[in-house]
């Protein structure tokens, strides 16, 4: 009963900092460059993490090899780099409600990359579940209308696909290293990387290029530039709150019930995002952005509701590192085992 009452506070807190993310990389954005952001607010979320990384590593008796550094990079790209940079943008471009509601919508692509990289099946009601959430993100993004940006619709839309990738990428060493390291670790070689990046974008011939094809935010990236006493309080609350304690409470949660019940916090955003955005930021919940959260709340339910009647829980370490052995037959690459 009390690790229930647990898991339930976790998943609470892990939604509201989640579903707050955001409206706080919109308050936050226009104080930093959008490149910088991402950089810092992983380099803070990596440091909350690293703790809880360091205790499972020693639970499951990780030991960090070769392969897995060339692991970790790629990780770090898909997700860091990549996804998190397009989710920075795509906030720029457009409301902070319907960027929320369409990245919830990874699911969809998750389900997708899970077929063509693992070959799991893809079922009836999962069928079902992925047209009812692309009518929903139809809906919202209304393209026949010719309103909103396209380029806040475009970037995350990539954001939502590289992060499922991760995510499919991520679950073939979970079960070796365990998600908390797994993505503490990313979080580290993205930030790694992220580093390279920004220091590339002071060479002046770089810089220039950039600036001449119109993407200004990529040249000359400062890296400790805007933390001031005032920018501070905003910055701490991306770095430690949404993305640290985030996942942290998201880990926790799955810990003290199942990945089933855990789940509920991506449900639960599309709904509580927009309203934060409401209340914050005043972004009106228009009719058809009302409309496109029931059909992705429904498309979520066909999806979930099955697995709750199985009682289907966090597949077991065994079960991860068959799907690591069958992705690594596939790519032709060899496990470090330790």
């Amino acid at each position: 009963m009390v690790s229930k009452k647990k898991g339930a506070w976790y998943i609470i807190l892990a939604t509201i900092f989640f579903s707050s993310m955001e409206v706080a990389l919109k308050l936050t954005g226009g104080q930093f460059n959008p490149i910088q952001l991402t950089f810092l607010r992983f380099l803070i979320g990596g440091l909350v993490l690293f703790p809880l990384a360091v205790n499972e590593g020693k639970k499951k008796g990780f030991s960090l090899r070769r392969f897995d550094i060339g692991f970790f990079l790629l990780t770090g790209l898909i997700c860091v780099v990549v996804s998190m940079i397009l989710f920075q943008l795509s906030v720029l471009y457009s409301p902070a409600s319907a960027v929320a509601v369409l990245f919830s919508c990874n699911s969809v692509f998750v389900v997708m990359f899970a077929y063509l990289l693992l070959r799991e099946p893809i079922r009836r009601h999962t069928v079902v579940s992925i047209l009812v959430i692309v009518a929903g993100m139809l809906v919202i993004v209304d393209p026949l209308s010719g309103k909103g940006s396209a380029a806040g619709t475009v970037c995350v839309l990539g954001s939502a696909v590289t992060f499922a990738l991760y995510n499919i990428l991520g679950r073939t060493r979970s079960g070796r290293c365990g998600g908390i390291t797994l993505t503490c670790a990313s979080f580290f070689a993205g930030c790694a990387e992220m580093l390279a990046i920004i220091g590339l974008s002071h060479i002046p011939a770089l810089a220039r290029q950039f600036r001449s094809m119109g993407l200004s935010i990529f040249s000359e990236v400062p890296l400790l530039e805007g933390i001031t006493l005032r920018t501070i309080p905003s910055l701490l609350y991306v770095g430690i709150c949404v993305t640290g304690l985030g996942y942290t409470f998201y880990f926790l949660a799955m810990e003290a019930t199942d990945a089933a019940t855990a789940a509920l916090v991506f449900y639960i955003k599309p709904v509580l995002a927009p309203l934060f955005a409401l209340a914050v930021l005043g972004e009106a919940i228009t009719g058809r952005m009302a409309l496109g959260i029931v059909f992705i709340l429904a498309g979520s339910l066909i999806a979930f509701l099955p697995v709750l009647r199985k009682g289907k829980a966090e597949p077991r370490a065994e079960d991860l590192r068959k799907s690591e052995e069958e992705f690594e037959a596939k790519t032709g690459k060899v496990s470090a085992k330790p």
